[in-house]
Formats: C-alpha cells, structure tokens, sequence
C-alpha cells in the first residue's frame, strides 16, 4: 500500500499519480479530505500521511506547491524520512542511502518525468549496511529531541 496526500495544489498531480499506480495495481490510501478550510493545508496533510505511512509501515507520497512545506512537516514526526525528489536520481538515492519513507513532489514545478520520479522511489530498495548506521543515527536525534537530552553529548 501507498499513503498518498496533497493540498490543494497538488490535486491533479495526486489524481495523475494514483491512476498511475492503480493501474499497476498498487494499493492506494488517499487520506487527502477537503470538507473545509484546513482540510488542505500541508502540515496537516504531512502529519497524517506521516501517521499513515508508520501505522501501516508503508511509503507515502506527499505534494504540496513546491514539496518543500511538505517535506517539511512530515519530517517533524518521528520515524518519518521525507525527501523532496526533482529527478529519479534524488529518488533513487534517498531509498537506497536515506530509506526515505516519503516522497515528497512539487505540484508548481514542471517535473516532465514525475512518474519515472515515483517508480525510482517505490521500486529502489535501502541498501541497509553502513547507511543503516546513519539512519539509526537520525533515530538517536529524534529519541535525544524527544528526551531533552543534547544528542553531542551521547557522541
């Protein structure tokens, strides 16, 4: 399964996508709701893809005018590695090296290949090993963060 939201930028580009990945028959949770004013704001949109994506540990997409806000929020909740991709190299890497857990796209910028972008993030696996270290690492801080504790002084 897929989580997927977007604000209200980012409606067609979520449509596109979720035909898209429909049609390879992958699972979707579009958890995007725009009953009313805050139902397309991005912070709100990122935290429940974020909540989405670790209940169900699963990748999510998110979009948002640029990604960046996006981007942003998601990676305030723990657990949560959202990167904002432009090309299929960026997506490749961050699941190879970062086992990013969100895509996060720019629904403003004229991204030709957008679903090369989403296969690469989907269809790359993490490589684990050393990068396993730095992932773990980011951990540290979050749990540091989340404890009050200065993470340099567990280094």
């Amino acid at each position: 399964m897929i989580v997927i939201g977007s604000d209200h930028t980012g409606i067609d580009l979520k449509k596109m996508i979720i035909k898209y990945l429909v049609s390879k028959d992958i699972d979707i949770l579009d958890v995007t709701d725009y009953k009313d004013q805050t139902g397309d704001d991005y912070p709100d949109i990122a935290y429940t893809v974020s909540k989405s994506v670790l209940k169900n540990n699963c990748l999510g997409i998110g979009i948002c005018g640029t990604g960046i806000g996006f981007s942003i929020a998601a990676n305030k909740v723990n657990g949560i590695r959202a990167a904002v991709c432009t090309d299929k190299y960026m997506a490749q890497m961050t699941r190879k090296d970062n086992n990013a857990n969100i895509l996060c796209l720019g629904s403003r910028l004229k991204l030709d290949n957008v679903l090369d972008i989403v296969d690469e993030f989907l269809f790359t696996e993490f490589l684990g090993e050393r990068h396993q270290r730095r992932i773990d690492k980011i951990a540290q801080i979050e749990k540091c963060e989340k404890d009050g504790v200065n993470y340099g002084d567990s280094l």
